[in-house]
Parts: C-alpha cells; sequence; structure tokens
C-alpha cells in the first residue's frame, strides 16, 4: 500500500512538473530543460500510469494524443453566439467606424486595444473547473463542432489551467494556427511521399483541426492565441486589457503584441505603425482587431444581427508570388548594424516589380532555413513592404549554399559581433569602418539633426574619399579651398556649405544628441535627456540609474547613452565638438503662447520648413494638440506637398486648411 501511495504522489510530481515544463516551453517560450530530460520525464510518467492500474485522468499530459479515431464530429450549440466580426479596409473605414461607437458612448472616454488578426481557424475552448472539457469550431456561430480531440493535440493549451481556484466555467475563444517554418516542413514530408501540397497555413489548419484520427493532428504541430472570452462564471476581469492578464496567468496563451489606446486617434495611428513591424512574424497575419476594452461599454453598445459593435477588423489584402533568391547582399548601417538582403529573380507582386527584400537578421535566415538558391514565396501585405514568407523547401536541387553569418564587416573588414542578447550582427570598427562614417555623416546632416544644407549623400562621398573627414568633428575643420577641389563644387557652393556646417553648432543639446547616431536614440529621446540634464556635462556626470530613471527613457535607451558617453569614440567625439565650439546646452523652450490653446492640430504632406518634430513641438508649445488622424474635433489641417486622404477628409468635414505660412501666422510667426 505504501509503495502505491508513493508511485501516486510521485505521478501527481510528474504531471504537475511537465505542466509547468509546457507552459515555460509553449507560452512563455523560456525552456528550462532540454528536450531530452523533457522526454524522459514524459516516459517515467507512462510507465507509472500504466503499472499503477488507476483510470488515467483526461487532462494527464499523457493524454495529449488519443489512441483511436473518433468515428464522427458530433455537432454542439454555443452558450452564447460566436458571432462574426465586421471588416474595413481602409483606415478612412476605421475612422467612420470610431466616429459611430463614439456617437453611442456619447460623452464617455473610450479606451481602444489593437489587437493582431491572426490568419488562422476560430475555435472555442470550455473549462470546467480549470479542466479542458470541451473545444468547439465556430460552425455557423449558433453550432459548432467538437474538435476537442484534435485540440488536445495542441501543445501550447493547458489540458488544466494552473491556478488554485480556477473559474467554475471558463469559455475562450481564440484562433487555432500554424507556422509558416512548420508548413515548409510538412510540404516537404508531402513532396517525399508524392503526395499533394499544402497552399497555405489557414487551409491546413482548418483541415487538421476537423481530422478524425487526432494522432495525424498531433503531427502537423498546430498552436493556438487565445483573444477573447465566451460564457464563463468566476473571471474577476472588468476590461480586455485585464482578461489577457487573467488568462495569461492560468497557462492559456493569450494573444500577443496587444497595445490600448486613450483615444481612436491613437489606436488608428498604431495600426500604421505596427503594419510595417510584422513581417518577421512566423505566423500569417491578415489584418489588426480594434476593441473597446470596458466590459461594461460593450454591453451598452450590443450586436447587431451578425456582429458585436464594440468591434471592428482591419484587414488588408495579400499578394504573394514565387521567386528566386539569386544571392544574399550585406548593407551596413549607421551603428555598424550588418543587414541581410535577398536579391530575388524580380517578380511582380500587387503590380510593382520587387527584386530584393530585407531579411532583417540572422535570425530571420536560420528561422527560414534560407539558402541561396532557394524558392522562396513572397508577399506583400496591403502593398507595402515585402518579406519572405517561407521557403519552399521541396523544391530545393543541387546544394543551394547556406547563409553564413559574418564575422567581419563585409565593407571595411574590421570584426563583427553580436553585443550580449542582441539579435543585430554589428560591425565593431566603429571609428574606421568607412560605410558607418558615411552614414553618420549623413544622418548627422539630417534635418531632424544638426540640419546643414548641402551636405549630400554624393558630397559625403567625395569628402571620405578625399580623405577631407575620418570623423563627425572634421565637418567643422572643413575649408573653402579644399571643399572646392571636389567634382562639381565651385567656390560659392563650397563656401554655402561651409557656412551651413558652422552655422549648425547651435542646434542645441537634444538635436545633437540624435546626431550622434547613438544606438536607440532619436530627436524625442535627445530631447528628453536634454531637458532633464541641461547640458552635456549634465548628461555625462548622470549615473546609469539616473538617466534610466527618466520617464520615457527605458533600460536598454539608459544603457546605450552611458555607454557612448564613456566609450573611446564618444569620449573623443564630444570632446572635439565641444573645442570647435558647437553647443552642449539644452536649447531653452519658446515663451508659450495660447494661440492654439484648446485646438487639434493635424499635419500632412510634405512640408519646406518643418521637419514633423519640429511642428509638432510648435503646435505644443502654443497650447495645441498635435493629432495624427483628421475628425470632426480637428480644428486645422496644416497641408503640404502631397498632401492625400487627410486632406481630402478635411475638405469635406469642413476643416480650415493652413500652408505652412498661414500656420507661421496663426501662431505669432
Amino acid at each position: 500500500m505504501a509503495k502505491a501511495k508513493a508511485g501516486g504522489s510521485r505521478i501527481a510530481e510528474l504531471r504537475d512538473e511537465i505542466r509547468r515544463h509546457d507552459q515555460k516551453y509553449y507560452v512563455e517560450a523560456a525552456p528550462e530543460i532540454t528536450d531530452l530530460e523533457y522526454d524522459k520525464l514524459m516516459s517515467e510518467l507512462k510507465s507509472l500510469e500504466a503499472a499503477s492500474g488507476e483510470p488515467i485522468p483526461a487532462d494527464s499530459p499523457t493524454q495529449r494524443i488519443g489512441d483511436e479515431p473518433v468515428p464522427h464530429l458530433v455537432s454542439v450549440a454555443h452558450r452564447l453566439p460566436m458571432l462574426s466580426i465586421d471588416n474595413t479596409y481602409s483606415l478612412e473605414e476605421l475612422r467612420q467606424y470610431g466616429a459611430r461607437t463614439a456617437k453611442l458612448l456619447k460623452d464617455e472616454p473610450i479606451e481602444w486595444v489593437v489587437e493582431l488578426k491572426i490568419d488562422g481557424v476560430a475555435a472555442s475552448l470550455i473549462y470546467e473547473h480549470g479542466v479542458l472539457t470541451c473545444a468547439l469550431t465556430r460552425g455557423n456561430g449558433k453550432v459548432g463542432d467538437d474538435i476537442t480531440h484534435t485540440v488536445r493535440t495542441i501543445a501550447d493549451v493547458p489540458l488544466r489551467l494552473i491556478a488554485a481556484n480556477p473559474p467554475a466555467l471558463l469559455e475562450v475563444r481564440g484562433e487555432v494556427y500554424m507556422l509558416n517554418s512548420d508548413l515548409t516542413r510538412l510540404n516537404q514530408q508531402q513532396a517525399e511521399k508524392g503526395l499533394e501540397l499544402y497552399k497555405n497555413t489557414r487551409n491546413v489548419t482548418a483541415g487538421t483541426v476537423r481530422l478524425l484520427d487526432a494522432r495525424i493532428a498531433a503531427e502537423r504541430n498546430l498552436r493556438m492565441f487565445v483573444h477573447g472570452s465566451g460564457y464563463s462564471e468566476g473571471i474577476h476581469a472588468e476590461s480586455h486589457s485585464d482578461f489577457l492578464k487573467e488568462i495569461a496567468g492560468y497557462g492559456l496563451p493569450a494573444t500577443p503584441l496587444v497595445a490600448t489606446f486613450a483615444s481612436f486617434e491613437e489606436a488608428v495611428a498604431h495600426c500604421e505603425e505596427i503594419v510595417l513591424k510584422l513581417d518577421g512574424l512566423d505566423f500569417e497575419v491578415d489584418g489588426l482587431v480594434l476593441k473597446v476594452d470596458r466590459f461594461s461599454q460593450r454591453t451598452k453598445l450590443g450586436n447587431t444581427a451578425k456582429s458585436p459593435r464594440w468591434i471592428v477588423a482591419y484587414k488588408w489584402e495579400k499578394y504573394e508570388a514565387e521567386t528566386r533568391v539569386n544571392a544574399i547582399s550585406l548593407q551596413v548601417g549607421k551603428t555598424g548594424t550588418i543587414t541581410p538582403v535577398a536579391e530575388l529573380e524580380p517578380v511582380e507582386i500587387a503590380q510593382t516589380t520587387v527584386s530584393r527584400c530585407s531579411l532583417h537578421n540572422f535570425d530571420e535566415i536560420a528561422r527560414h532555413d534560407l539558402r541561396v538558391g532557394d524558392t522562396v514565396i513572397v508577399e506583400k501585405a496591403g502593398k507595402i513592404i515585402p518579406h519572405i514568407v517561407r521557403v519552399e523547401k521541396h523544391k530545393r536541387t543541387g546544394r543551394p549554399r547556406k547563409v553564413v553569418e559574418p564575422t567581419t564587416c563585409p565593407v571595411c573588414g574590421g570584426e563583427a559581433g553580436r553585443e550580449e542578447g542582441a539579435a543585430a550582427v554589428r560591425c565593431l570598427n566603429v571609428a574606421g569602418c568607412p560605410k558607418q562614417l558615411h552614414g553618420r555623416i549623413k544622418y548627422f546632416a539630417e534635418r531632424n539633426s544638426m540640419d546643414i544644407e548641402g551636405l549630400g549623400e554624393k558630397i559625403v562621398e567625395q569628402l571620405i574619399e578625399a580623405g577631407l573627414i575620418q570623423s563627425v568633428p572634421d565637418l567643422y575643420t572643413l575649408q573653402v579651398e579644399a571643399v572646392e577641389k571636389l567634382e562639381r563644387m565651385g567656390k560659392r557652393s563650397s563656401e554655402k556649405l561651409v557656412e551651413g556646417i558652422q552655422g549648425s553648432k547651435d542646434r542645441g543639446l537634444g538635436r545633437l544628441l540624435n546626431a550622434l547616431s547613438i544606438h536607440l536614440i532619436g530627436l524625442n529621446v535627445g530631447v528628453l535627456l536634454a531637458d532633464n540634464f541641461g547640458n552635456m556635462e549634465g548628461l555625462q556626470n548622470a549615473t546609469l540609474e539616473d538617466i534610466s530613471a527618466i520617464d520615457g527613457v527605458g533600460d536598454k535607451i539608459a544603457e546605450s547613452v552611458h555607454n557612448y558617453l564613456h566609450s573611446e569614440i564618444g569620449q573623443d567625439t564630444i570632446a572635439r565638438l565641444k573645442e570647435y565650439g558647437v553647443s552642449m546646452q539644452a536649447v531653452k523652450r519658446k515663451t508659450a503662447s495660447n494661440a492654439l490653446e484648446g485646438k487639434t492640430v493635424v499635419v500632412t504632406g510634405t512640408l519646406e520648413k518643418y521637419s514633423r518634430n519640429e511642428i509638432k513641438d510648435l503646435i505644443q508649445q502654443h497650447g495645441g494638440k498635435a493629432s495624427g488622424s483628421v475628425s470632426k474635433k480637428t480644428d486645422y489641417l496644416v497641408a503640404g506637398e502631397e498632401a492625400g486622404s487627410k486632406l481630402k477628409k478635411a475638405q469635406e468635414l469642413g476643416v480650415a486648411i493652413l500652408s505652412e505660412d498661414d500656420f507661421e501666422k496663426l501662431i505669432g510667426g
């Protein structure tokens, strides 16, 4: 009897340990043991369960894969309907939705949540007292198919919630999906067997969750993200953002990259930004979802016959084509980052010819197992930036060449490597790499930096090739006589360039910090640091803790600034710039007027006199609010050249349109 008790104790211990490791590996992406060690734990549990003679509970980790196929799928009614979501395909339609929602919740502040719209298959999971008892497809919204047997094979779906007191009943809803890398592997297997290939991850996911044989489903390595709730009893959250935190605490895979905003305009601006940053994901995203955060406001809004009024999808069309990787070239940026670029066999996608696309870093190449000569699928989501979705490994012929992470810079031959924990490979020859110098000088001269007119890319190249500049401070030593010897540089143009360089000395500390190409530092952070420390000496004397304590400056930014200021090249650069008379003081803010007090101002198009940051700063100095989108609450639109949809919308709404001159008159400039 004592032996049986000991065995039972070990079984319970193993089940808890394996569940914890599943959470670490699949949900937190922070494994603590090797695959071999995990397999040993699972093997021991299987042996003890078999020897115990006791019935094995459905939530045991050994029960993820059923022994026999189910005879057929059973239809089950949803306790609450799984309604569809209204779709929009333009920012204008999205803003119209936001305006309608604001009317329905008149005079109420509304917080918005923005999430990824995963391109997979909708599913509902039901937990009773913490144990997974049922999983259903959306079906027709009222009735779905019971797919519990296949969902149980999804490793990031817990069979038992990790909570001491789980809700009595918890229904969560989300998206079952497949990684592009897993589709690549699956199609390789299909090709080896002479079977038909799968076209995309969504189709194979839809077919897999409905398989009768769970053993086949287990081989396909499906995943799931949870993004919503159904009928539940005992949850504590009163908002969606809190709900996602609550379910993550139960061990459920909450949907990633979620952002919350205090206004719809901010949420829309986020949509415009994040769409440019999604091409590094290994799963398919076909849009974004915007949701009212608070559950009480959702109840007020209610539903239409087909869709909830508190949610909308901003979708984009996908355009893709198959092509070949002819070569991988390497680009070196101003901070030394070495970026691999795929040189493609030219292919037309969405009415444009695509011949190259960035691979971001060497981890992405490793994730795809991309090789020169490979056939790849290239996608442009929403006609924006092309990226490689997956490698068609089953089409490999011969010996495609592997891409080796460089240990030397392709430009200067200096040492290259990664900082600890960093994804980027960098040329470490900061002072001697001509490509880095070119990038730093060019950036130093830009409008948001030191605003040096005439110091364009070609002139920078000539100055470096002629040996006239070997560092940023060398700019302030240039003489007209030396510059006018360069190609196409006469006496007058040389004088103007040197005058422009000398005239840039009083731009102030904030813009100087931006201009120095310090990793992770832009104009906003530069101004923030300048405002807090007043001058370069104050910043140099600050500790790492002093810098990171500033609201808006994270630990990584603080470390980057501190490292630069105390590096040999940083100290030398600052000392020489100071010697040549470059201002190291924060620019005193102009006395703010009330010319724009209570006014909302939007800027669009290309401006001649100001950068976006400069005019935004001016709007705020004069009491106004700078917004990124036009609405009925917009008071003024400052329109530059090539103003597009924002100008049209402002005209339709009767918003006052200002030129740059009009804007200056308004603020008394």
